[in-house]
């Protein structure tokens, strides 16, 4: 038997869908604007001539940007960089929030170490003691500089810390009773259903990582050690020295000048820097929709 949907559930349903639609296109409509700078000539993207379709299609400002060689090496310095700092923050997240998850009477410190952390995102320590800190420890000009100040984001780490705390009692102490460990507790019963946070904030720490580019620009001497945003970053607010200081580029030189400006590599570098975002996030999204402790427990 079917349900019987009323003249106005139905008419609030197609306003809905209409509504959500249209934000959807909103939300689509920008992106789609960049892409078409992208790969539009500049003289129609000075004019303002290009909505939603490239307008004298051309591909010289990809070419502008991926004709050096420097730029496949600050392409490997932020694969580097991601590979080695997103494990390095999801195993520091879990190893502080699990501990910072119990109770007062199974961890008497906890109060002072939470409140340790929040100190930590409320007052920042600044730019200059960081630096004299990354300089004074030898991590300047490597990769390591990028990876651990922020080794341990706080943020995502009380994410975390709030969600396990949150998980019945009864399924953790089941786990104890069975004589389990806190590190087999850990890995065999909370990380399993802990999986829709985790992804969550791996995609918040690959994201920072990827597009971070001035702690490039600030502990890195050498442009051959730029991550990939910091060196486009140098390439989108300062093009024709770009080209003068490049060898690769020198001998068309004329030609790059007269056929680019800052807002189409500016759009064709945001492009290329949203791939790998747009490659991990629908893989990550299933899990924002999946129950997060659904079927853990059952009664």
């Amino acid at each position: 038997m079917g349900i019987k949907v009323s003249a106005s559930r139905k008419i609030f349903l197609v306003c809905n869908i209409i509504f959500l639609l249209m934000v959807a296109l909103l939300c689509i409509a920008p992106f789609i604007n960049l892409l078409a700078v992208s790969f539009s000539d500049k003289v129609a993207v000075a004019a303002g001539e290009v909505t939603f379709f490239p307008v004298g299609f051309t591909t010289i400002s990809y070419q502008f940007i991926t004709n050096t060689s420097k730029f496949f090496m600050s392409l490997l310095v932020s694969v580097k960089r991601t590979a080695l700092g997103v494990p390095i923050n999801l195993l520091l997240i879990i190893l502080t929030a699990y501990p910072l998850s119990k109770t007062k009477e199974d961890f008497r410190a906890r109060s002072l170490f939470s409140w340790f952390f929040v100190v930590t995102i409320l007052f920042n320590a600044g730019l200059i003691p960081t630096y004299m800190v990354v300089k004074s420890t030898g991590l300047m000009n490597s990769i390591w500089a990028l990876v651990l100040p922020g080794a341990l984001p706080v943020f995502s780490m009380l994410v975390v810390m709030n969600y396990m705390r949150s998980l019945p009692k009864e399924l953790l102490e089941a786990a104890y009773i069975d004589g389990a460990s806190h590190v087999q507790t850990l890995i065999r019963v909370v990380l399993p259903v802990s999986i829709p946070t985790l992804a969550t904030v791996t995609l918040f720490s690959f994201v920072d990582h990827w597009n971070s580019w001035f702690d490039g620009m600030i502990y890195m001497n050498k442009i051959q050690n730029y991550p990939l945003q910091t060196y486009l970053q140098t390439v989108v607010v300062n093009p024709e020295e770009f080209i003068r200081n490049n060898t690769d580029l020198s001998g068309n030189l004329s030609k790059y000048l007269s056929m680019v400006s800052a807002r189409t590599t500016g759009a064709a570098q945001m492009f290329l820097a949203m791939i790998p975002i747009l490659c991990i996030y629908p893989y990550l999204q299933k899990y924002f929709t999946t129950g997060l402790v659904m079927g853990s427990v059952k009664e």
